[in-house]
């Protein structure tokens, strides 16, 4: 029997940074991916191919709307190889992982492909169809991730009725895709399939899309996202969700209790993710969940075996790729008896539709809850010289400073790679920077960067220079 330092279960982001770390730091290190490919959820079926989708269909958009504007003249008509894109996000999955393979070679880390689960706290039995091995760990994490969620009355049949999985791999244009749920995932999904000519209608049950971000960030992406073509239907609740034949029929009750319908050829159920611990037997080695599914952690997410953590998607907090990573790092270190930290309010959120929209800190609503007085400033991108000449003129930054000591408290962000320009604000605010300080430094002009210091201006007693 193999006996190692560490061993960690699942190879996400979360997963192989942990499992890249431990190695670095001199431990014996295991990884064990029930797939034959590493790079869990995000490489395989989330960010990495939803992004590559996003590209391709921002540079089809742009060439059938934008192209003419910049004098740029294509004879005959531009189509979409729908195939062709697909096949291009499958290399870019394909070459990703192989990144993943690399860096565990690299670093010697065993790979166990197969189901991981516990015989014990050191114990972990690993099956991969008839095949079963066992192997020893001093320390085991947990990084088994998320997936889709559902609601109890909609079956999916992961044809008609999808998840993000299926919505990546389709095999034809939507003539009609009506999404459930207006947060991350269904925006980013409905505007690929928007640009690329479905029809595509956004149910959301909040009275905004995206309703974990701050409020005018929502404003600002669904004005921009109608004028795209996309449809809205907020406050609405799902109540049905069935097909006949290649027709989904949804319906829903508006706000004043009215019943209404839609019907379209493909339904994403985009509601969020819930923690994915099937076939791990917790039970074995006496791990606690918690009543939401959740692996139940302590502050150095340590489970309450003091020699099992869990990380990412599994434990609470945001489900996000690079939080996942940090996580993992984080025990990676702790078990190597270091004492590493991580500010969970410094941690970004990005939804990359265009324009994109990232954040970080403290949103206007939350500061107004806590009774705390502070200052905002916002800039409009449309005032800067690079979004004129690029033509990205929608969106704004939004500063938030402590009105005594002008501490920023919040950055939050809609436009051309603000998905890029967040860590600006994540810089500043690791070192708790005031506006003051970001709107001393210099940026380089013409830069879409130059809307955080003219943010941060106006939030300095309104000193923005450009409006």
């Amino acid at each position: 029997m193999s006996t190692y330092d560490v061993a960690i279960i699942g190879s996400g982001p979360g997963g192989y940074v942990a499992a890249i770390r431990c190695a670095q730091l001199g431990m014996k290190t295991a990884i064990i991916e029930k797939y034959n490919v590493l790079g869990g959820t995000c490489l395989n079926v989330g960010c990495i191919p939803s992004k590559a989708l996003l590209d391709s269909s921002h540079h089809y958009e742009e060439a059938i709307k934008h192209f003419e504007d910049h004098g740029i003249e294509i004879p005959g008509d531009i189509k979409v190889n729908f195939k062709k894109m697909v096949e291009r996000k499958a290399s870019v999955v394909e070459q990703t992982t192989k990144g993943i393979e690399f860096l565990m070679n690299k670093n010697k880390i065993d790979v166990f492909t197969g189901m991981g689960a516990f015989k014990d706290a050191t114990h972990i039995e690993i099956t991969e169809g008839e095949k079963k091995q066992t192997i020893e760990a001093k320390n085991t994490i947990i990084a088994t991730g998320s997936k889709p969620a559902t609601l109890p009355f909609i079956k999916l049949d992961k044809e008609r009725i999808i998840t993000s999985t299926e919505a990546l791999s389709l095999k034809e244009i939507p003539k009609h895709l009506v999404v459930i749920g207006g947060g991350v995932i269904g925006l980013e999904l409905g505007q690929v399939y928007s640009r690329l000519g479905a029809e595509v209608s956004v149910v959301e049950y909040m009275d905004r899309i995206i309703p974990t971000m701050d409020a005018a960030q929502s404003k600002e992406l669904m004005k921009a996202m109608k004028k795209q073509g996309v449809k809205f239907y907020l406050s609405h609740k799902v109540s049905a969700v069935s097909k006949k034949g290649k027709e989904v029929t949804i319906t829903a009750t508006d706000k004043k209790d009215k019943e209404v319908t839609f019907k379209g050829d493909y339904c994403l159920v985009s509601v969020g993710r819930k923690p994915y611990t099937d076939g791990l037997k917790v039970e074995n080695a006496g791990i606690k969940i918690t009543e939401r599914g959740m692996i139940d952690v302590n502050d150095h997410l340590q489970t309450n075996i003091k020699n099992i953590y869990a990380i990412g998607d599994v434990i609470r907090g945001a489900m996000l790729a690079h939080k996942a990573s940090e996580e993992g790092t984080l025990v990676a270190e702790i078990i190597a008896g270091q004492k590493p930290h991580i500010d969970y309010n410094l941690i970004p959120g990005v939804v990359y539709t265009w324009p994109e929209v990232a954040s970080v800190g403290k949103t206007e609503e939350q500061l107004k809850d806590a009774n705390v007085e502070y200052k905002a400033g916002q800039f409009p991108m449309r005032a800067l010289g690079r979004s004129r000449a690029s033509g990205d003129i929608d969106g704004f930054v939004k500063i938030l400073s402590d009105k005594k000591t002008d501490e920023v408290l919040g950055v939050h962000m809609v436009g051309a790679r603000v998905a890029d320009l967040i860590a600006e604000a994540v810089v500043a605010m690791e070192f708790r920077a005031s506006a003051e300080d970001i709107a001393r430094m210099s940026h380089a002009h013409p830069t879409y960067a130059e809307a955080v210091k003219e943010a941060a201006l106006a939030a300095t007693d309104d000193r923005a220079l450009h409006i």
